[in-house]
């Protein structure tokens, strides 16, 4: 048996958070927290006591030393990080708001040690792994990355491991929209489960309905499909089962970003301990609804202790707050 849960890949990134609102141009202070889609969901997974490993690089520099250990503190193993001497550790600025609205995100990743990511970075090891996630940003860093993406999906997938797949559309980084949506598209059909958000889908496939979006998928070898639908929650579609699950009311929205990663959260842990497809898209909403209770990308995300209390306490029907609903 495999000593690793979970391998996620992909770029952690510095990130700079403004500690008053305002354009980014007029703030004088900024808090060093880390940043990316793919090690949110790593970070929540280990939080929930699952053994994770991540795959990716930093540069030789103090940001690349940061990453690491905010990492290895979430209690990721970073044994396979590679230390890129050549190329700088990525990072980002993001302004701060105070009204539930999305924050502003510049970023400063062109050429970082995370582009150069490719499949020499796949060792033995990694593919014992029992669960792959991926997203759709790796492929969009670089040829090197995508061809990666490409094949450490098929090599899981080939072995018998389950596969999860979140789109995660970047367009800035990608050369086309249409070479973003063929390649986006080859990857999801290496997953056994597809988790887009509903713009997403429909740019994707052309369909508007979820549950055409989410038969094109299951056609194109996907198990299941979980379309996030925002305010009103998630639909979801397996060959034998379909349904809309609600989204989950909060008090206040703090911060959008990092929403959608909550949900794979939810997912992934929820179908990997073996609950049907209806009650991890439950799971999955709810951790949602925390992530955007919290300001920063992925400090909202729940340990299992707090999941079994909160959780187990909200489905058991006791009030929840009111007022605008999770956004992912």
């Amino acid at each position: 048996m495999s000593e690793i849960d979970i391998l996620s890949f992909g770029e952690t990134m510095a990130m700079f958070v403004a500690e008053q609102a305002g354009d980014l141009a007029s703030v004088n202070a900024f808090h060093k927290r880390i940043a990316g889609a793919d090690s949110n969901v790593a970070i929540g997974l280990s939080r929930l006591g699952f053994n994770v490993t991540w795959l990716s690089r930093v540069g030789a520099d103090s940001l690349g030393r940061f990453v690491i250990h905010t990492l290895e503190k979430e209690g990721l193993d970073c044994r396979h990080v590679d230390i890129d001497p050549a190329h700088p550790t990525g990072f980002q600025l993001k302004s701060r708001t105070d009204d539930g609205s999305d924050p502003v995100v510049e970023y400063f990743r062109r050429g970082s040690a995370a582009s150069h990511l490719s499949p020499h970075s796949i060792v033995p090891d990694l593919l014992k792994a029992r669960h792959l996630h991926a997203t759709g940003i790796p492929p969009a860093l670089s040829e090197t990355a995508r061809q990666m993406s490409f094949e450490l999906m098929t090599r899981m997938r080939d072995a018998g491991r389950s596969v999860s797949f979140d789109p995660n559309l970047r367009p800035s980084l990608w050369a086309s929209e249409q070479q973003m949506i063929t390649d986006i598209n080859r990857l999801a059909a290496l997953a056994h489960w597809v988790l887009p958000g509903l713009s997403e889908g429909r740019l994707l496939t052309g369909f508007e309905d979820p549950a055409d979006i989410a038969a094109f998928y299951l056609d194109q070898g996907a198990e299941a499909v979980a379309i996030k639908l925002g305010p009103h929650g998630a639909y979801y579609r397996t060959h034998l089962d379909q349904g809309f699950v609600a989204g989950v009311p909060v008090e206040t929205v703090v911060d959008t970003v990092g929403a959608g990663d909550g949900f794979a959260v939810g997912m992934i842990s929820a179908l990997l301990e073996n609950h049907s497809f209806a009650e991890a898209v439950k799971r999955a909403n709810w951790i949602g609804s925390r992530a955007v209770q919290s300001r920063g990308d992925m400090e909202g995300l729940p340990t299992r202790s707090e999941m079994v209390s909160e959780f187990e306490a909200a489905i058991a029907g006791k009030p929840a707050p009111t007022g605008d609903l999770c956004r992912t």
